[in-house]
């Protein structure tokens, strides 16, 4: 197991980011190492950053402009081989099916909850092998 994981977070607002990082915390679970957060506000970076290659997770705001988190995650689902998992962020609960459509992992909510977002976090994690096992 890795000394922290890579957790991409992406939205056009800092503020989004910020309570996403706030929300899941350094250390989502005490069996998980520690996450460095990659914080990226442009299309251009956070496809960057996933084909890298080096992201254990992303956390995307389905509410990104001009392009959202949920036409993203189909993106990425579709393109990048062994595409990491994507957790996706939504402002609506009606907006669920949307992100279940783009293929992402998990749906989280706005306004987060601390412990329900790093549950949600933590599950995901668990579930890649090289991340837990």
């Amino acid at each position: 197991m890795s000394d922290s994981l890579r957790i991409l977070v992406f939205s056009h607002k800092p503020e989004v980011r910020e309570s996403i990082i706030n929300a899941i915390g350094r250390r989502p679970a005490t069996d998980l190492p520690r996450v460095e957060f990659v914080e990226v506000s442009g299309v251009g970076k956070a496809m960057e950053e996933m084909d890298a290659g080096t992201v254990d997770l992303a956390l995307l705001d389905g509410e990104a402009q001009p392009t959202g988190g949920i036409g993203l995650t189909r993106q990425f689902k579709n393109e990048i081989e062994n595409c990491p998992p994507i957790v996706v962020v939504v402002r609506r609960k009606d907006d669920r099916w949307l992100a279940t459509w783009s293929q992402a992992d998990a749906v989280l909510v706005h306004p987060l909850d601390p412990l329900t977002a790093a549950e949600t976090v933590a599950d995901v994690l668990r579930r890649v092998p090289a991340v837990h096992g």
